[in-house]
């Protein structure tokens, strides 16, 4: 560690541990040709992350006492490219479904879709309109199991190829997945295409008797999950130029907050009223 001061978003010692072995068994399997070890801690590269996650800014707007932002933007995409981000994610979800008396993987999800408004600089060819909600971006999509915690994310500009690209990879990653809960926004495009990989697609149909919002059961743990991502300032908007990436900063804030949750650790305040 460097002899900056720390920042409400660097992992503390415990926290490096659970994730520190992913990245050494990373770098082994990608050793310099030169036999260099490398200029920057790992330690400081994650630590720049969660706090570009965290605080929304720009990659040239980092700090000066981190990483230079080439640096940090180049293990951004690289772990990307490698499945380094949903791998640490991954492995720590496990141990948070092992505390909780569960088994590994779930045997259902939840998989819900939110509009984000995309940036000036984000490639229309990405994006799309929201033509309900009146919002031009993207469509982030999420599967949750019923503790609220993430088994996949996606991001595409329609509703419903986020929710079969959600199914592909739920099914890719578990085989555990028979059932998956989604609202009355996906078409039976959707459900179809869950028969196809052998997951049963529930539609939950909204009592046309409620008014206002009314949670619905065992679907209410997904709004949770966007309820956490929205403390994330990087993803309030889609400042991504490809959806990979949205989806990388989907596991690196949800990484955030599973090492809170396996540490004990409360989370960054950022109001004082």
């Amino acid at each position: 560690m460097s002899e900056r001061k720390p920042c409400k978003t660097d992992v503390s010692d415990e926290q490096w541990a659970l994730v520190e072995p992913v990245i050494a068994a990373w770098k082994a399997m990608h050793p310099s040709v030169s036999g260099h070890q490398g200029r920057y801690a790992m330690r400081e590269i994650v630590n720049a992350l969660l706090y570009q996650g965290r605080t929304g800014c720009q990659w040239e707007l980092l700090p000066h006492d981190f990483p230079p932002a080439g640096a940090v933007k180049y293990y951004f995409y690289t772990w990307r490219d490698d499945g380094i981000d949903q791998t640490i994610h991954d492995l720590l979800h496990w141990q948070v479904r092992e505390m909780a008396r569960r088994k590994a993987d779930p045997s259902l999800v939840v998989l819900d879709t939110q509009s984000v408004h995309a940036a000036a600089g984000v490639p229309a060819v990405s994006t799309g309109r929201d033509a309900a909600k009146k919002v031009p971006g993207r469509k982030r999509g999420l599967a949750v199991d019923v503790l609220g915690l993430v088994i996949a994310a996606a991001a595409s500009a329609h509703e419903n190829a986020v929710g079969i690209a959600l199914l592909d990879k739920v099914a890719a990653d578990t085989h555990t997945v028979q059932k998956a809960l989604v609202d009355q926004g996906f078409k039976n495009a959707v459900v179809a295409h869950g028969q196809k990989v052998g997951i049963e697609v529930v539609i939950v149909e909204r009592d046309p008797a409620q008014t206002g919002f009314v949670p619905q059961a065992k679907r209410w743990v997904v709004e949770h999950a966007y309820g956490i991502l929205m403390l994330h300032r990087r993803l309030v908007r889609d400042y991504e130029h490809l959806p990979r990436s949205s989806e990388s900063r989907v596991y690196w804030a949800m990484t955030a907050m599973i090492l809170r949750r396996l540490t004990a650790a409360t989370a960054p305040a950022w109001r004082t009223a």
